[in-house]
């Protein structure tokens, strides 16, 4: 039997309270009626005995406390799929924005999701090659992998979020590319930043295969608050349903996060750490843990958040509970844009926890793990060559270190700065790392077996500069004292 609920006890922001309610059901939709005979939706965010607090979608403007009718249509908000959604653009509620009318719905999932079981998860091992240099051998992504992007304001998150869904490509002996989709989630972006977003997806002709949910800055929150549950909800329908590797590209978590702050101050919640509800960490979880593969369906999973860290702060609640949950992160550096190098990811802090399974024979190259491992060791050493230089004067730095210098220039330069269309093999990455370690003297290249060094390590520094276009050792030094003796 359907009841309508005829006035409010209370009208406060978004939320209207209503006294009276039996067998009321946390998250489930109401349809609103006003005086007007207009109709909005709202979802069931609190309930006290017969007392529900409701969030209303498109905010409480025009409402009256004696004449709304609250109608309870017992189920949670659902999403209309179907195969059909690819190529679509959807508001951040799931309605389609493109002018091509709505989905008919094959199925329709609750947005929540459905948890799933620990022990019908596949452990991820398959890459998927972003041709990006910087990740595809220090912090590769794997297929079912969530690998956060950690930003900062005003830097070029969103271009290497476009790169990333342009050039990603799974391993053709573990998937066919044919099955690769993208879901792009943006919330809380401003017009001309999604306009960019559905202009590049069809300037690369990849919008076919792109599902798109735009929340927009001048959005309701509470639409923010749904955006990444659609998408994921839309993501778990083409993975597991029609056999997808789905990439999920959500940007900006931070505004995802400020938004929860200020739902949870509407309800009067006790704030946590610098304002953020207690349970922030409970509900990035249920957002970060829709991804991965499951037994006996063919499809996987892969996200990639972008978060904005404010103030450049890595120990801020948001980057330091997402990297609590996630299996790594890429973390970019401002220093680096500055010096005009895309993308500017910032080595060291960047990891992938998953990458030591999905990488080396029978995945990427038997070399891999151990050029890896050399390229960090050796970036480590030149931070540590700079800080004394910046002390003694580059010039009285010992001749090793001097090397090491030149290699940190080279390897900013010619591996970490790649540019936004250059689309590199992941062959073409690794010989590029081992070209950069042979600048080096073999006796500090610890890190590496002796086959391997005798198998990849380059003698002949003619062939570092035509076949890998690195500059010469000895052309860089005159390079560095001729900028030098120009600044003097």
């Amino acid at each position: 039997m359907i009841i309508n609920y005829v006035g409010l006890k209370e009208i406060s922001g978004s939320l209207i309270a209503l006294e009276g309610v039996q067998n009321a059901s946390y998250e489930e939709i109401v349809d609103i009626k006003l005086d007007n005979n207009n109709y909005r939706r709202g979802r069931i965010v609190q309930i006290s005995g017969d007392k529900v607090i409701v969030q209303v979608f498109q905010g409480t403007n025009s409402m009256s406390l004696t004449n709304t009718q609250v109608n309870m249509t017992g189920r949670p908000m659902e999403l209309s799929l179907s195969p059909e959604i690819l190529g679509r653009v959807f508001n951040g509620a799931g309605e389609p924005i493109d002018n091509l009318g709505t989905v008919f719905p094959q199925k329709k999932r609750n947005i929540n999701g459905t948890a799933i079981n620990p022990i019908s998860r596949v452990y991820p091992q398959n890459y998927i090659n972003t041709g990006i240099s910087s990740i595809d051998t220090l912090s590769t992504l794997i297929r079912g992998q969530k690998l956060p992007i950690f930003s900062g304001s005003g830097m070029k998150h969103n271009e290497l979020a476009i790169q990333i869904a342009r050039q990603a490509k799974i391993d053709p002996s573990s998937g066919n590319n044919k099955n690769l989709a993208i879901v792009f989630a943006a919330m809380g972006v401003k017009n001309d930043v999604a306009n960019y977003f559905r202009t590049e997806f069809d300037k690369t002709g990849i919008s076919d295969k792109v599902v798109m949910y735009l929340n927009l800055s001048n959005d309701p929150i509470i639409e923010r608050i749904l955006t990444p549950r659609c998408a994921l909800t839309a993501a778990e329908y083409l993975a597991f349903d029609l056999d997808m590797h789905v990439l999920v590209i959500m940007t900006d978590m931070t505004s995802y996060a400020e938004a929860l702050r200020e739902f949870s101050s509407s309800k009067n919640e006790i704030p946590g750490r610098k304002g953020y509800p207690g349970y922030l960490y409970s509900d990035f979880a249920s957002l970060y843990e829709r991804a991965g593969i499951i037994k006996n369906h063919a499809g996987s999973i892969t996200q990639i958040p972008i978060l904005t860290m404010p103030n450049d702060d890595i120990t801020h609640p948001v980057p330091d509970l997402t990297g609590y949950i996630t299996e790594g992160q890429i973390v970019l550096d401002r220093p680096l844009e500055q010096k005009g190098y895309f993308p500017a990811v910032s080595i060291l802090p960047s990891l992938s926890r998953l990458m030591k399974d999905g990488i080396g024979e029978n995945f990427t190259r038997s070399d891999h793990p151990e050029l890896a491992n050399q390229l960090f060791a050796s970036y480590a050493r030149v931070q540590d060559a700079r800080a004394l230089a910046s002390v003694i004067g580059e010039e009285d730095l010992s001749p090793v270190d001097q090397l090491y210098m030149t290699f940190g220039k080279s390897f900013e330069k010619n591996f970490i700065n790649q540019g936004f269309t250059e689309n590199r093999t992941i062959e073409e990455s690794l010989d590029l790392g081992w070209a950069l370690l042979s600048i080096l003297p073999k006796e500090e290249l610890d890190r590496v077996s002796t086959k391997t060094l005798e198998k990849f390590y380059i003698t002949d520094k003619k062939i570092l500069e035509n076949q890998f276009n690195i500059f010469n050792i000895n052309n860089l030094i005159e390079e560095d004292e001729e900028n030098n003796n120009s600044e003097i």
